[in-house]
């Protein structure tokens, strides 16, 4: 008998379950990253900066090498590495559609062009390399404006978030330091009391 892969199956639950799995999958990478970049041992501006040249890196269409301009970026601004080139996976392949063709409109707008195209007669190669040309730099400069954009407003969040991480770190620090300091005042008060007795 030929047995068919769950997701060909006539039973639904096991399409629920591999739906939930890959939800829960997404879920678990976000958060990885997440802590990954709250935990970096560097300053909150520091970091921050990196996540800003990732995000900015990453509004562009350049697959394969967003990473690399994320971190170049990074360098030359006093970025953290790492936290840049998490920034740039901002564009993934669940957000390369609505995030480019968010691009391009804008860049339609700055560039007053359509973006609905004009009907040209495309009869030479020359002829569509000139589309293509056009079309790659109304998308670079709606990508470079809302990477800009996105850029600082994740500068911002960073920060804020960083700092409030690193604070209730600290806060749970000081009072299990301070617990322990009792415990350990309350064992020299015990000892104490022992010796008076003898």
């Amino acid at each position: 008998m030929l047995k068919l892969p769950m997701y060909l199956s006539k039973d639904t639950t096991n399409l629920e379950k591999l739906s939930r799995k890959n939800n829960n999958r997404w879920l678990r990478i976000l958060r990885y990253w997440y802590v990954r970049i709250v935990r970096l041992q560097d300053s909150p501006k520091a970091i921050a900066r990196g996540v800003a040249c990732g995000v900015f890196a990453g509004s562009f269409p350049f697959f394969g090498l967003q990473m690399i301009i994320g971190v170049v970026l990074a360098v030359l601004l006093r970025g953290n590495k790492i936290a840049a080139a998490a920034g740039t996976w901002i564009s993934n392949p669940l957000t390369y559609v609505p995030i480019f063709a968010f691009n391009y409109q804008v860049g339609c707008l700055f560039l007053s062009a359509r973006s609905s195209g004009n009907k040209v007669a495309l009869e030479t190669v020359s002829d569509i390399a000139n589309m293509a040309k056009e079309k790659a730099a109304i998308l670079c400069l709606g990508s470079a404006v809302v990477g800009f954009i996105l850029a600082i407003i994740a500068y911002f969040i960073t920060i804020k978030l960083i700092t409030r991480w690193r604070n209730s770190r600290q806060f749970k620090r000081n009072r299990n330091l301070q617990h322990f300091s009792f415990k350990n005042n309350d064992l020299e008060f015990l000892e104490n009391q022992t010796k008076h007795q003898d």
